[in-house]
């Protein structure tokens, strides 16, 4: 109980925003968050295609909060695993980012000038083109000419966001409704195995890794101090 007290003690923003993530999810609000994370899913996809020797031909996120990466070749295990493991690993790394560095313009510059670069060499739809491309140029502008604090806070976001989804999108797409023809369900196929024990292994990789990341990463303190000036 006095670790729990000394963790929202020391992490309450974080909890804060979590929460407010959580209870704005079904909103048109964050309907925008909620596409950027289906973007970084499929990102994954094509990265871990490229690292093992394939190829994208077509990447899209469309407006019903769907997408899909064609690829020929690269390894098939590795590249299937990478849509819920890599977006994991996405969300972490820009969560500790923000937290743990002065980095967050270069990230935020980092992951806008990757999805326009994604948008020049793959996307060929109208609407994916037209979310990425504006999502890309307003990162690369906060990155340039908005304050250290917003792109902080922009970072946490999109970071937690993409952590805390993976759980619930893996038991969704794979243990509750396991008949979609999911990553799990292509996996299955392919290699072996049902759908829902590629499900489990995935939540429980991406249980192990938020644990692991919240423990040891984001140390005792991770609320930004605001200075209020008097006069």
């Amino acid at each position: 109980m006095r670790r729990l007290t000394n963790f929202l003690k020391g992490h309450w923003q974080l909890t804060l925003l979590c929460a407010l993530v959580f209870v704005l999810w079904p909103s048109d609000l964050v309907y925008p968050l909620r596409l950027l994370i289906v973007f970084l899913h499929e990102l994954s996809h094509a990265i871990a295609t490229i690292l093992t020797g394939g190829s994208v031909v077509d990447f899209s996120v469309n407006a019903h909060e769907g997408g899909h990466v064609m690829s020929r070749g690269g390894n098939r295990f590795i590249t299937l695993s990478a849509g819920y493991v890599g977006s994991l690993l996405i969300g972490i790394a820009l969560l500790l980012t923000a937290v743990r560095t002065r980095l967050d313009r270069t990230a935020l510059a980092t992951l806008g000038a990757a999805m326009l670069l994604v948008t020049l060499l793959y996307i060929r739809e109208p609407f994916a083109i037209g979310f990425c491309a504006l999502t890309g140029t307003l990162m690369l502008l906060t990155a340039r000419y908005l304050p250290h604090d917003i792109n902080d806070l922009v970072l946490r976001i999109i970071g937690l966001t993409s952590m805390i989804y993976v759980p619930y999108d893996i038991f969704s797409d794979t243990i509750a409704r396991a008949h979609l023809r999911s990553d799990a369900r292509m996996l299955a196929e392919e290699i072996g195995g049902t759908t829902t024990s590629w499900g489990l292994l995935w939540l429980a990789i991406s249980l192990a890794a938020i644990f692991t990341s919240l423990r040891y990463g984001l140390g005792a303190n991770s609320n930004v101090h605001i200075h209020l000036r008097r006069g």
